[in-house]
């Protein structure tokens, strides 16, 4: 079994020498026109092997760790090839995590020693240990192969720690390979409310809003412009921890998936869906933090999106698997037969078990049906 996990290594990093990012810069892949990104969500990391794993079988509970969560990672990334891997909070859990530098050590190893690009927000757990929530995402911005930023340099004041923006640009000698085909934006959807008034978690304060609405506006203007001016704007995908209040709006009639467990967003609605959508760019949110929903349904345009519990260390259900989720995006063939923007964007969850099954596949979104949308 070593002989296999060393081969595994070894491959993995083969594989990830080839990926797309260059000197810190995203870009599809030009053998499929793709870029494929593995979302993360919960992985509670404490302390490695002796830390015990959280509603599994009784049978399962002798051998289970967090190293099944570090072996879940690895296996995803060998089958599901992603360009950038992006965690979503609750990274480790802080309050059983002895240190928390190691802990995330060990929380992000697997995309470390992958050689792949990664990005990560914080969650309400993560600042529970060692360090401080602004401490936690400094450390975060200072490990190998991140793509995470502690907070924009353009700005002077905002809220939380770990907002930021990743652009993926078209294919390397294509039309487009010096514009952002689409855009990745990361907030901090904070802890819990520091308003005696408001009980519960935490919410994306308006002056994150003003950020996100401002760098949408600019990126925007930058795809439509020359050269190679576009009619409309490049997809958008927002990643945060936290869910928001809007996730209540579906039930099983109207998503695809299951919710097993109600929605903890804040119990105040900061407005940050209507920004959302009045930014007009925005095709899908991608959550974490209620481990027992992986639903994806669509609002307004814009698609809400849970990716289900990660870790093993972390509540869940004896029997549900652990899953993660993978959002492709892809281009579509110019009329030179080149590579142009983006086409259509499809996600859907991988389970932990035997096969690494992938279940519940959607298009989220496609050019052909927005524009039928805009003409209508």
């Amino acid at each position: 079994m070593a002989k296999k996990g060393k081969a595994s290594e070894v491959v993995v990093l083969a594989l990830c020498i080839s990926l797309v990012c260059v000197h810190g810069e995203l870009r599809f892949d030009g053998e499929k026109g793709e870029f494929r990104i593995l979302q993360v969500a919960d992985m509670h990391y404490a302390d490695g092997k002796t830390t015990p794993c959280e509603d599994v079988f009784p049978s399962q509970m002798p051998s289970c760790s967090d190293l099944n969560t570090t072996h879940f990672i690895l296996r995803l990334i060998l089958a599901e090839k992603p360009h950038l891997v992006v965690f979503t909070g609750d990274n480790i859990f802080g309050f059983d995590a002895t240190d928390a530098a190691s802990s995330m050590d060990a929380a992000f190893a697997p995309a470390i020693s992958s050689n792949i690009p990664w990005a990560a927000v914080l969650g309400n757990h993560d600042q529970e240990s060692t360090l401080s929530r602004e401490g936690v995402m400094k450390y975060i911005t200072g490990m190998k192969n991140t793509l995470a930023r502690f907070n924009p340099s353009e700005v002077d004041v905002i809220d939380g720690y770990g907002n930021y923006n990743l652009e993926v640009h078209g294919v390397e000698g294509s039309g487009l390979a010096n514009k952002s085909v689409l855009n990745l934006y990361f907030l901090d959807s904070g802890d819990y409310s520091s308003v005696p008034s408001i009980p519960g978690y935490d919410w994306i304060k308006p002056s994150q809003q003003l950020w996100f609405q401002r760098t949408s506006l600019k990126l925007q203007r930058s795809y439509m412009k020359k050269p190679e001016p576009q009619k409309g704007p490049a997809p958008g995908l927002v990643y945060f921890h936290i869910p928001l209040p809007e996730y209540a709006s579906f039930d099983s009639s109207n998503f695809t998936g299951v919710k097993q467990e109600g929605i903890s967003s804040a119990s105040m609605n900061s407005g940050f869906f209507t920004t959302i959508v009045s930014a007009g760019d925005v095709k899908a949110v991608f959550t974490g933090h209620d481990h027992l929903n992986d639903f994806c349904g669509e609002l307004a345009g814009v698609h809400l999106c849970y990716a289900g519990g990660f870790g093993y260390h972390a509540y869940g259900k004896a029997g549900w698997s652990r899953r993660a989720r993978m959002v492709v995006s892809s281009l579509e063939k110019t009329e030179n037969g080149s590579w142009g923007g983006v086409k259509s964007i499809k996600t859907w969850k991988v389970l932990d078990d035997e096969n690494l099954n992938a279940i519940d596949a959607q298009v989220i979104w496609s050019k052909s049906s927005n524009f039928k949308r805009m003409i209508h």
